[in-house]
């Protein structure tokens, strides 16, 4: 029998002075019409009739007191600037709470599981968001999965504590971050940790296709009208960035809004969506999320590492079976920029990391 597990999606609810609040179809409906640019098509495509729709953009049209759609015959539907906002602003939330809302989640089924005296193996997994991380609850199927995430460092930490029984993160490929790569050796262990390869990914700089700026390069950046998003300081992504400006020569203090930062790869790809900055950087799949132009700069390793002396048990091994298997690799080739051909391989951990 199939475990049981519960997701947790945000809801916005909207109240005016006098107490009255919106349907929250509002933001698929917005979605819809800013995709299909046909009210017709993007009510059909939510499976409600063009007379719904259109009630319900008179409704928030009273609502906000000014239009979130415009209709000209001819032209199709387009959304307002009011419109694009609120489109925008629901997918900047959306994900940049998308990790905290997953690991709560996760909390939240391993006591259920535990209310129901499930008896599966549990995996405690603290890992480096990402998109193929994000699939690993639906995919371990067998498994009583707790994914908590964090930052690499955090995770790696967390591995040595035995406060979790995996710890993932990632590494670049042909460029050595020499300080991150200090902090990573200061936790790991060649003769008692195994590698257990998982995916690789593009990283890249992510652009709107309409804009007027030309960018192509790292070196672009520093372009006077240029606006950029930035990742935190803790993650493995704001590290390669940095030390990719290093390598360029490139001053940070070039950069316009290289202090500014979000916290996922989606958040910062919504933010250069919503016309907040003309580019930031990320994976591949984020720029592709959010109709962004994409321009790879880097391939990165993303893999998982544990206990030699755990790769065994139940647990582990079910993992294993799951990533390997032919379903999660075809999820893992949808992904812009993903591949999967090396999941479950167990490694050394000098053939992963320069000592």
């Amino acid at each position: 029998m199939p475990l049981k597990r519960i997701h947790i999606d945000p809801n916005w609810l909207f109240r005016d002075e006098a107490g009255n609040t919106l349907d929250p179809q509002l933001f698929r409906l917005l979605e819809e019409i800013y995709h299909h640019k046909k009210l017709t098509a993007a009510t059909k495509s939510m499976g409600i009739s063009y007379r719904h729709g259109w009630n319900l953009l008179g409704k928030w049209a009273d609502f906000f007191g000014t239009p979130l759609v415009m209709l000209e015959k001819g032209r199709g539907a387009n959304l307002t600037p009011l419109g694009e906002k609120l489109l925008w602003a629901e997918q900047r939330v959306i994900a940049r709470f998308q990790p905290q809302m997953a690991s709560l989640a996760s909390e939240l089924n391993i006591e259920l599981q535990k209310a129901l005296v499930n008896l599966t193996p549990l995996l405690r997994i603290q890992a480096s968001h990402g998109y193929a991380v994000a699939l690993l609850p639906d995919a371990c199927s067998n498994l009583q999965l707790d994914l908590q995430y964090s930052s690499p460092l955090e995770a790696l930490s967390a591995l040595n504590r035995d406060s979790c029984d995996l710890a993932g993160f990632h590494v670049p490929r042909g460029v050595v971050i020499n300080t991150l790569l200090k902090q990573y050796q200061q936790f790991l262990k060649p003769r008692a940790h195994k590698i257990i390869r998982f995916i690789t990914r593009q990283q890249g700089l992510m652009v709107r296709k309409d804009g007027s700026l030309d960018i192509n390069r790292l070196e672009d950046l520093t372009q006077d009208k240029v606006r950029f998003i930035n990742r935190q300081e803790d993650s493995g992504t704001r590290a390669l960035f940095d030390q990719l400006l290093m390598n360029h020569d490139l001053s940070p203090n070039d950069i316009i809004g290289y202090n500014n930062k979000e916290f996922t790869h989606s958040a910062v790809a919504a933010y250069v969506a919503s016309n907040m900055a003309d580019a930031g950087f990320g994976v591949e799949q984020a720029a592709h999320q959010f109709d962004l132009r994409f321009i790879p700069i880097c391939t990165e390793d993303y893999v998982f590492v544990c206990h030699q002396k755990n790769l065994n048990k139940a647990a582990i091994t079910e993992f294993i079976h799951s990533i390997e298997s032919t379903e999660f690799q075809e999820k893992i080739h949808v992904l812009a920029g993903y591949k999967g051909d090396k999941l479950g391989v167990i490694e050394d951990l000098s053939h992963f990391m320069p000592s």
